[in-house]
């Protein structure tokens, strides 16, 4: 008797699966909070920056996904003050990096830049703008179990069907950063994109801290 790959297993069938993958590819090209964050990087500091945004944002990602295989989106569904804390600690955080943008003078090397910030830090920046976001663990909680397969445990199927989700928004936000990153050379050495720019990317974040506060109040279970 030949036994199935306990990897493959966890997999919907194939009907399902393109369908899980149709969806995934619509909804991760659909601008959002993250690709906003992504493209302001790319804009401000160019590819490099912008594909670190890229990683800290689908690790973030992944983080909810995993999050919600293993009950934290239920937590959220029965809990409105675990909600309400997580959902206002991602604002308060958007809202600081658009102060902080703001008020920065830039960079020299990079005049069009919000501030030097490393690879390291914008990756952790974008870990923290995705992680704290507590609408995207809700999201893969109502959102994947609808393809998963019949012989997949809840926790491993989820966490399956979200990497992948998160593979194909990794993709396409690569290629956002890219072409916005291309840009971002024709920027530099010009005082009035200075301005603008930085201008932009703290507007860009404090608009979603402030969305993110005052946008989708959570119904009652």
């Amino acid at each position: 008797m030949i036994r199935r790959n306990p990897v493959f297993a966890e997999l919907p069938s194939r009907p399902l699966l393109t369908a899980f993958l149709a969806a995934s590819f619509i909804l991760a090209i659909t601008p959002g909070p993250g690709v906003l964050y992504i493209v302001t990087r790319s804009l401000a500091q160019g590819r490099r920056a912008g594909l670190a945004s890229v990683a800290g944002v689908a690790a973030g990602n992944l983080g909810n996904a995993i999050g919600a295989a293993v009950g934290l989106a239920a937590w959220f569904a029965v809990s409105s003050f675990a909600f309400t804390v997580v959902k206002y600690a991602g604002a308060a955080y958007l809202i600081y990096l658009g102060l902080r943008t703001l008020l920065s003078k830039g960079d020299k090397a990079n005049p069009v830049a919000p501030s030097s910030a490393t690879p390291a830090r914008i990756f952790r920046d974008g870990l923290v703008v995705a992680l704290l976001n507590p609408k995207t663990a809700i999201f893969f909680a109502a959102f994947l179990p609808q393809f998963m397969g019949r012989h997949a445990t809840s926790a491993s199927g989820c966490i399956l069907l979200g990497a992948m989700f998160v593979a194909i928004a990794a993709t396409t936000d690569s290629l956002y950063a890219l072409s916005a990153g291309s840009v971002a050379p024709a920027l530099e050495g010009a005082r009035t994109p200075r301005r603008i720019g930085r201008g932009l990317s703290g507007g860009v974040f404090l608009g979603l801290g402030l969305y993110t506060a005052f946008s989708g109040q959570r119904r009652a279970a």
